[in-house]
């Protein structure tokens, strides 16, 4: 039988997947070489990626889903009459960023940046390693997902040897919505290079347009590819590779790999996710993402050239 025989309809960005066995599959599990760093550096440079099914504690990561939805709850995000916990949402709630409840988050902070998870990188590059401060926490309502892109334009003035991390804060059914990896499109660089080493937060000065809307913090180039993940897949090869993921797992990949999410497709659930960062301690960081408070893509963090 075939992976594609078992899965239901997919959507991304609103669009249905077509699901053929040539067009979507499921991700690889890289847990069977979790303590094999030499077969994981292997698999990165193949895949692109790396799915840690259950390595981290499944408890750990409840927990510190627990100290999101009460935060979620504090902020007026959940459904009052639900428990937290649930993380159900508010009708309308739709796309909720706010990467401020992981500060002063000792459950985030210890669960991202020490013990299993740091030990987990500092292995695989074999070598010290240092992490952004900045954490992207999203809670994402019914509706369209994230559309397709690579993580370079939004962090790509130090190493470009860095890897995201996606840590889902729950256990998400293809109908919740998880992450999808593009497969092998790290190694498309005659469709990306023009593409993914553009900066989001990068203008020019003397074009009065650009300056006027970096003055007022916005993004002349908004770091998308596309809004049409099966073109995209049609232009690039390979599959969108997703799967149905746990609490205890995570998605690490490049910050050439092609990825998008599925649609959540659930009535009233939210999403809870975050990605972090990692990188070789002995390589140059983007000013963006560290510090007390990294300015990110402010007004503090354009950078006009001349063009």
């Amino acid at each position: 039988m075939s992976p594609t025989t078992t899965l239901p309809q997919l959507y991304s960005f609103g669009h249905a997947l077509e699901m053929t066995d040539d067009k979507v599959g499921l991700l690889r599990d890289s847990s069977d070489a979790a303590n094999d760093f030499e077969e994981l550096r292997r698999r990165v440079a193949e895949d692109g990626y790396l799915y840690m099914k259950g390595y981290l504690d499944r408890g750990q990561v409840l927990g510190a889903r627990a100290s999101l939805t009460s935060r979620l709850a504090e902020a007026g995000v959940l459904d009052p009459a639900c428990p937290h916990i649930e993380g159900i949402c508010k009708p309308g709630s739709g796309y909720v960023f706010k990467p401020e409840i992981t500060n002063g988050n000792p459950e985030i902070q210890d669960l991202l940046y020490s013990g299993r998870l740091t030990n987990f990188y500092a292995q695989l590059f074999a070598e010290p390693i240092r992490h952004y401060d900045f954490t992207w926490l999203r809670a994402i309502g019914p509706g369209k997902g994230t559309n397709p892109h690579c993580d370079l334009p939004y962090m790509g003035r130090g190493t470009h040897r860095h890897m995201t991390c996606w840590m889902p804060y729950g256990d998400i059914s293809f109908e919740l919505g998880g992450l999808m990896i593009l497969e092998k499109s790290h190694k498309r660089m005659d469709l990306l290079e023009h593409y993914v080493f553009r900066d989001v937060d990068a203008f020019c000065e003397n074009k009065e347009k650009d300056a006027a809307n970096a003055k007022a913090g916005k993004w002349t180039f908004s770091g998308t590819l596309s809004h049409n993940p099966p073109i995209v897949r049609n232009k690039f090869g390979g599959r969108w590779l997703t799967t149905e993921f746990r609490a205890g797992d995570f998605l690490t990949f490049g910050m050439f790999v092609v990825h998008a999410s599925l649609d959540n497709r659930t009535e009233n659930r939210l999403r809870i996710s975050s990605d972090s960062r990692y990188q070789r301690a002995s390589e140059p960081i983007d000013e963006r993402w560290v510090g007390v408070n990294p300015p990110g893509h402010t007004l503090a963090g354009k950078r006009g050239r001349i063009c």
